[in-house]
């Protein structure tokens, strides 16, 4: 058969195809950038990329064997069968594969995944004996072969990709139940839930990220919390889940999950709080106690969500009848969520959401590393010099480093003062550690005389605006005699739930320092002859500041 370039609609073009060479066409059938490898249902089937889809965002997963929910074009580029001007590509359906490789190839960056249900592989046509043109041609086609005319469906704009809810920016785990105990059919009630949960949320670069593992015999993570990122990918993903059975090892999840799932290799984000909600149905098969124990050392916010609790005559048979109240990340009721049947569930989706995206209330991950306010006085008077300040820089740099600095995070300021103060930075200015790092290291050495009174007071109002009891700390650097009353301005400042540390050096009055310290004194004041020794206070000055968030938080 000869080619032909006919003017008439692409759907029509396809059917006189399809007729024509069989049902093993060699035809390439026209797809978008976003069509996954999942959508095809043929074992071989020959596609069409359109042009230009390395530009947008196509989803890979996998190098030489993709998961299917890799979008196929966005794999041939990455595979190297495609250029810019796309065009044919066989599809291969394959079986799921464990562990896909990340690779960056041909402008594409494929992700990691642990597990998938199926996969595929792609292959460059040897010929494509019928081309799509965009040309027309006044060669006709018989009357009995014209197709009925259909209306032309007008497309939509794609949507750039979602923020996500700013409000929520948590990283979430949810372990489901796959157990026997829930079975086939409660189990995609268990995915409709999860999946309206995940839409609630919002998630997005910017917003909450979820990774999901299902608990059974063996955990089994099927998803990072950086594999999809925007709702329609996610919800595309719970979809596809497979049922496991076994038993309801709910302990072995949650011991899994703290230990690997929230790492920044897994996807974690520094500073971002990390929640785990673990979804059961009945009663646990193991033992949860020391699972949620580790969970709760790491900063990890445990939430239980019970569906249909055991009943009176079942209780015999939990093995555990306080699982509950030891799995959550505190027993005070905020933590535990029942619902009482996979029959009811969508009420509770808009209420549960709300629990995970509390801030305030989410009390394991507050942990001194991520919740600290710590501001940083620094004496720029004549007797420093130029090289020493240097000095104090690279020291208080160590100490920022230590904490996890971010926008939902630890945050840093500084202010400078001879007779006069400067801010250099405010606490909220610098959303990540990087930013803040190098906000430090600029900052140029004024010169002058030293008033630290005035300095405190001037931190005090102007670097501590919002109240925080338990999570302001201010570090004060000084090497020698105040021209003004430290004593007053530093009771001030404590007074308003400042934590002060004082730091001299050289010539700086022992009595100065202690002074300006919170108590016990001796565990809030630090001296060194030399500039050069104060890179030794930075481990102690941050298991100080730790210590005292701990006790008051």
């Amino acid at each position: 058969m000869s080619r032909l370039f006919v003017s008439l609609p692409l759907t029509g073009l396809l059917l006189l195809m399809s007729s024509t060479f069989g049902s093993q066409s060699s035809v390439a059938y026209p797809v978008t950038c976003a069509t996954r490898g999942a959508e095809l249902t043929e074992n071989s089937v020959l596609v069409l990329c359109p042009p230009d889809c390395a530009r947008g965002r196509v989803p890979v997963f996998g190098t030489g064997i993709y998961a299917s929910i890799s979008t196929v074009c966005g794999a041939a580029v990455h595979r190297g069968l495609l250029g810019p001007s796309g065009g044919p590509v066989r599809v291969h359906k394959q079986k799921g594969q464990i562990n896909y490789v990340s690779s960056f190839s041909h402008g594409i960056q494929s992700q990691a995944l642990t597990r998938w249900t199926a996969s595929f592989s792609l292959s460059k046509p040897i010929n494509v004996p019928l081309e799509l043109t965009s040309d027309t041609s006044t060669t006709a086609l018989p009357a009995a072969a014209q197709p009925a005319k259909k209306p032309v469906k007008k497309t939509s704009a794609k949507k750039p990709p979602t923020g996500g809810n700013k409000d929520c920016q948590m990283d979430i785990a949810m372990v489901i139940d796959s157990s026997n105990n829930i079975g086939q059919r409660r189990f995609n009630l268990q995915k409709n839930f999860v999946a309206k949960l995940a839409a609630m949320l919002r998630v997005g670069q910017t917003g909450p990220h979820i990774g999901l593992i299902q608990a059974s015999d063996s955990p089994r993570t099927e998803f990072l919390l950086s594999n999809f990122t925007q709702p329609k990918e996610l919800l595309f993903a719970i979809k596809e889940l497979a049922y496991l059975g076994g038993d309801t090892n709910t302990g072995k999840a949650i011991m899994h999950t703290a230990e690997t799932f929230f790492t920044q290799e897994n996807g974690g984000r520094r500073g971002h709080p990390r929640v785990m909600m673990v979804l059961i149905d009945g009663w646990p098969s193991d033992d949860l106690e020391q699972a949620a124990m580790l969970a709760r050392e790491s900063g990890i916010n445990v939430f239980l969500v019970s569906v249909a609790k055991p009943a009176p005559e079942e209780l015999s048979m939990v093995r555990d009848k306080d699982f509950t109240r030891k799995a959550v990340c505190k027993d005070n009721g905020f933590f535990t969520y029942s619902i009482p049947s996979w029959f009811s569930t969508t009420k509770h989706v808009k209420p549960l959401s709300q629990r995970l995206c509390a801030l305030d209330s989410l009390l394991c991950s507050k942990t001194c590393y991520n919740s600290v306010n710590i501001g940083f006085l620094i004496d720029g008077s004549s007797s420093v010099g130029d090289g020493n300040f240097q000095l104090v820089l690279d020291f208080l740099a160590g100490i920022a480093r230590s904490f996890d600095i971010s926008d939902v995070g630890a945050r840093i300021g500084a202010v400078q003062f001879t007779y006069d103060q400067r801010l250099e930075f405010g606490l909220y200015d610098h959303s990540t550690k990087d930013d803040a790092i190098n906000a430090l290291k600029r900052i140029s050495y004024m010169s002058g005389g030293t008033a630290t009174g005035g300095a405190i007071s001037y931190a005090t109002q102007n670097l501590f605006r919002r109240t925080g009891p338990g999570r302001n700390f201010l570090i004060v650097v000084t090497d020698g005699q105040s021209y003004d009353d430290v004593t007053r301005p530093a009771a001030a400042a404590q007074k308003q739930g400042i934590t002060m540390f004082s730091v001299g050096v050289a010539w700086a009055p022992l009595d100065d320092l202690r002074a300006m310290a919170s108590e016990p004194k001796d565990s809030h004041t630090f001296f060194t002859r030399e500039f050069t020794g104060l890179a030794d206070f930075v481990p102690p000055l941050v298991r100080g500041i730790c210590r005292d968030f701990t006790e008051n938080n």
